[in-house]
């Protein structure tokens, strides 16, 4: 109760000033700087309706608000160990951090981790270490198109103009200049800032960003315009993400500067909107058909598209399409749904999407068990971080890897958990240019190289250590995880089909299932 009356002591405090001012004038006026401001707020406070703690605490409530402003901070410097902390704990945090200012990178002491915590995931080693060739970091996508690409194993995920900064953007295509490498667009169109000399894989969301005409509704001409470029290599359709999958997304109108306005072709001063789907195909056969198109339109370069796994029957109506028509994408890019946003409901972030582990084993099972793994390049996308990301995520069936969050550190990304508020205090998920400007183009291109560099060494190392000349020996079978009982690899974990398997009946029973319920002509 004593505290409840705080403003009441307050306001006694202001009539003693007031009565001191007889006596001591200066002394008193100098209290009432302090005391009257006290008052004022405390009356403000009793008289609100928004906040009960501050109505039952006048003027001493404030300071639980000011405290939770600094909640995240107080967790992520004083609270979270090294191996705590979310999405990305302390440890990897620093690993990036490390390799991307090119210093040592190495730890002490043993390892900080449970190796018998459930999850736990290791590499068999061979005592027969082999020498692997530099060049199996790459591998070609398009084989059979006119204009293939020869890919990194690592590049950047996608990440829009408007989700990052103009500086932010063009580090990060300057740094996949210098190392090599590939820098995704996200669905929010092919800006100036990622044409800054580096390889570009085009993304073409739903709202058709940058090829769209003012409706709209996707727009050959300006496609082919752009795509014919020869810094774009690749083009990825994006059906749906991990971390709001089946979900469109809205760009404030606020937000949309004239620049934005100009690479995404929408008016300026309106909310920029992306619907949940495609206006400009429908079904399986449509999707298929319209990778042909857009093959022919961009010069016959590799094409693919992007989702996350969600009903199972849905993909293998794609799998199924693709055997009608004859027509395959180059790529398909699995997200899992510990994937990232810069902004997205709860609910979809927290309880949608499968996984990436059991997205990706899924994916290529069911390519494999249709007979069309291939002809189709398999891309994860889901906090991939380190070689060892790599070197799973390879074993369990993709060809190549893109990671976004860890490319944020790179830049200098402090896990701030601040990228829907446009306050980012580094300069990386804002659109302010007061905070953005900060972000120093030339010094972070450097740090986005070496880290992408340090990543890949790590990756061969480790394959050298396995005993494995190139990615495409890896397998299942030499990753292990702890199941809470006992240790054992993913090979025992997961069914793995063998080629043909869903046409011949082959497959489980959980495969056969959905494989019955899809058809080629609808989701």
């Amino acid at each position: 109760m004593l505290v409840r009356h705080a403003f009441y002591l307050a306001a006694a405090l202001a009539l003693a000033a007031i009565a001191l001012m007889s006596l001591a004038w200066p002394a008193a006026l100098n209290a009432l700087y302090v005391v009257v401001p006290l008052v004022a707020l405390g009356l403000h406070d009793v008289f609100s309706k928004r906040h009960t703690v501050l109505r039952n605490y006048p003027v001493i409530g404030h300071f639980r608000y000011m405290l939770e402003t600094i909640r995240p901070e107080i967790q992520q410097y004083f609270i979270h160990t090294d191996e705590s902390g979310k999405p990305y704990d302390r440890e990897t945090r620093s690993l990036v951090y490390r390799r991307a200012k090119g210093v040592d990178d190495t730890m002490p002491f043993g390892t900080r981790h449970v190796v018998y915590t459930p999850g736990y995931e290791s590499a068999s080693h061979s005592l027969a270490p082999r020498h692997v060739d530099p060049a199996c970091a790459r591998v070609e996508f398009g084989a059979e198109r006119r204009q293939p690409y020869l890919a990194s194993r690592l590049n950047v995920s996608a990440m829009s103009f408007g989700a990052l900064s103009p500086n932010a953007l063009q580090a990060l295509n300057r740094g996949a200049k210098r190392g090599g490498f590939a820098h995704n667009t996200g669905e929010g169109g092919l800006s100036p800032h990622h044409l800054q000399g580096g390889d570009v894989i085009w993304q073409i969301g739903t709202g058709y960003f940058g090829c769209r005409d003012r409706h709209g509704n996707f727009d050959a001409d300006t496609f082919r315009a752009k795509a014919c470029d020869e810094r774009v290599k690749m083009i990825e359709i994006k059906l749906s993400q991990g971390a709001k999958p089946s979900h469109g997304g809205i760009l404030p109108a606020v937000k949309v500067s004239p620049e934005i306005a100009e690479a995404r072709g929408v008016p300026l001063g309106e909310d920029c909107i992306s619907p949940p789907t495609h206006a400009a195909f429908d079904g399986p056969r449509g999707l298929l058909e319209f990778v042909a198109r857009l093959r022919e339109l961009c010069g016959d370069k590799p094409v693919g598209f992007k989702l996350a796994i969600g009903r199972r029957s849905e993909f293998f109506a794609i799998c199924k399409a693709m055997r009608d028509t004859g027509i395959a994408p180059d790529f398909i890019t699995v997200d899992g749904a510990e994937g990232g946003t810069g902004a997205a409901p709860l609910e979809f972030t927290n309880n949608l999407a499968v996984p990436l582990t059991d997205a990706l084993v899924f994916v290529n099972n069911a390519l494999v068990g249709c007979e069309l793994r291939d002809r189709v390049r398999v891309i994860a996308s889901g906090k991939v971080a380190t070689g060892f990301d790599l070197i799973v995520k390879l074993a369990l069936g993709a060809d190549a890897c893109n990671c976004a969050r860890t490319m944020m550190f790179a830049l200098g990304c402090i896990q701030s958990l601040r990228c829907n508020t446009n306050m980012c205090p580094v300069g990386v998920a804002t659109q302010k240019r007061s905070r953005y400007r900060m972000l120093d183009v030339d010094d972070k291109e450097h740090r986005v190289a070496n880290y992408h560099a340090a990543t890949i060494r790590s990756f061969l190392d480790l394959l050298r250590a396995m005993g494995v000349a190139r990615p495409e020996e890896l397998d299942p079978g030499v990753i292990n995880v702890h199941d809470g009982l006992r240790v054992g690899s993913y090979r025992e974990r997961f069914d793995f089909l063998e080629p043909g398997a869903l046409l011949a009946a082959g497959a489980p029973d959980d495969y056969a299932r959905e494989w019955a319920a899809a058809r080629a002509d609808r989701f």
